[in-house]
């Protein structure tokens, strides 16, 4: 597994509705994502000392597939629309932290 950690900051006045935006970009995404692109599991996370401060986990297959899915142009249309929207709420620019999992638990 393969995991893609985002770190953002969000404008002030969006740092209240973040749940309902988040639930509003996380649907257009799932509306052009691939079967096979190998995204396992996508987590929203607020912080809850900062609460402009936003952090989004991806996790994937494996790297290649993510790779793969960012170059996947069955998702262009999609993603522009998707970043347009993002544009609207993140204050400066965004930060990625790739992550090579080491173990995953379920409770």
């Amino acid at each position: 597994m393969w995991a893609q950690l985002t770190k953002m900051r969000l404008k002030t006045e969006k740092e209240q509705d973040i749940s309902g935006l988040f639930k509003q970009h996380l649907e257009e995404i799932q509306a052009y994502e691939q079967p096979d692109s190998g995204l396992l599991r996508t987590m929203a996370m607020q912080d809850q000392n900062d609460p402009s401060q936003f952090y989004v986990l991806i996790v994937f297959e494996s790297e290649e597939k993510a790779r793969a899915r960012e170059q996947d142009p069955r998702r262009q249309e999609g993603q522009k629309s998707a970043q347009a929207g993002w544009a609207e709420i993140i204050d400066g620019p965004v930060e990625f932290v790739d992550l090579s999992v080491v173990q995953d638990v379920s409770a």
